[in-house]
């Protein structure tokens, strides 16, 4: 590496399970890339669920990465690893990494880097890699949504949801969601949903049902899980695709399963992070070639709620939990 780089960075570690206020600024060793990795300059780091829980002891990070949390970062390639060939040092990119991300400088496979968009600040970009691979991944290539089928995502306001609602629209599905008031409603359908439903006190079942004519959704997007499962067969289409990718409502709910078998449905779920390299590669290549395409065009961006300087992480989780965001909240450097 250059002799011009540092030798040690600000980073954010978590002290001990618990609040945001564990989350402690602190000064770390600079990464080395080993084979196959970049270094980036971090430019703006995304902030998500999966952070909140790591910071409560709940998601530790897979064997060999980083403590530190954060799983989305945006910047400038300062160094390169033995093999890695497709970017030059001072390209500007996006990357998913399984952990790091909230430093100075955060070390990434190549494969799992994709270009900033010509259209998008690196700041912009940051909040592209962990929602619109997740999105992409079970919305698409796992719940196979195709154009003209009816898409209900729960959480439509969280950075998962506008995502979701960004690219189910854009190739061509009816796109149907869930938030709790009647603002971030009126926020979801500016992004392009037919319909938002405040689940606070309106029931996505029955309206899905009615605006669909019967014929329910086809595909379900559930963060919620919780008592969510079982309205979830509820409103699913015959041949029905129900992924669930978060529980926060809790893992465990009462459940008639006749439904299941009645109309044929496939209930399934993933996680991300603890995916291979090679597997997070090919959604980046797919969502180059199919959703660049579209950001570049100014068809989709990634919606930011608020940034924060990486020394107020602790701040930044207290508004991500408290749940009146819209869209992503990125970390700056």
């Amino acid at each position: 590496m250059s002799d011009a780089l540092p030798r040690t960075m600000n980073a954010i570690e978590i002290s001990s399970p618990g609040g945001p206020e564990v989350l402690k600024p602190v000064e770390i060793p600079l990464p080395r890339p080993a084979p196959g990795q970049v270094l980036i300059r971090v430019a703006g780091a995304g902030v998500n669920r999966p952070d909140v829980m790591q910071r409560l002891g709940l998601y530790p990070p897979p064997e060999g990465a980083p403590a530190t949390p954060g799983l989305e970062v945006a910047g400038a390639i300062v160094a390169a690893g033995p093999g890695a060939q497709r970017f030059a040092v001072g390209d500007a990119v996006c990357a998913l990494v399984p952990g790091g991300g909230y430093a100075a400088y955060c070390v990434a496979d190549e494969s799992n880097c994709l270009p900033v968009p010509s259209v998008l600040s690196p700041l912009e970009a940051a909040g592209i890699p962990e929602t619109f691979f997740t999105v992409w991944s079970n919305v698409f290539d796992r719940a196979g949504l195709k154009a003209g089928e009816v898409f209900l995502v729960h959480g439509g306001s969280s950075g998962i949801g506008t995502t979701a609602i960004m690219l189910a629209g854009a190739f061509g599905a009816r796109v149907f969601t869930t938030a709790g008031s009647a603002d971030k409603c009126a926020f979801c359908e500016k992004l392009g949903a037919e319909r938002a439903i405040n689940y606070n006190s309106e029931d996505f079942v029955e309206i899905v049902r009615q605006a669909s004519d019967g014929h329910g959704a086809d595909v379900i997007l559930d963060m919620v899980g919780g008592d969510y499962i079982e309205r979830n067969y509820k409103v699913a289409a015959r041949e029905g695709r129900i992924v669930s990718i978060a529980f926060l409502n809790g893992a465990t709910a009462d459940v008639d399963f006749r439904p299941l078998m009645l109309k044929r449905l496939t209930h399934t779920g993933s996680t991300l992070r603890i995916r291979s390299i090679a597997f997070k590669a090919a959604i980046a290549a797919r969502l180059e070639a199919r959703v660049w395409p579209l950001i570049e065009a100014g068809s989709i961006a990634p919606v930011i709620d608020a940034t924060f300087p990486l020394e107020q992480a602790a701040k930044a989780h207290a508004r991500l939990e408290a749940g009146q965001h819209k869209g992503k909240i990125i970390l700056t450097t």
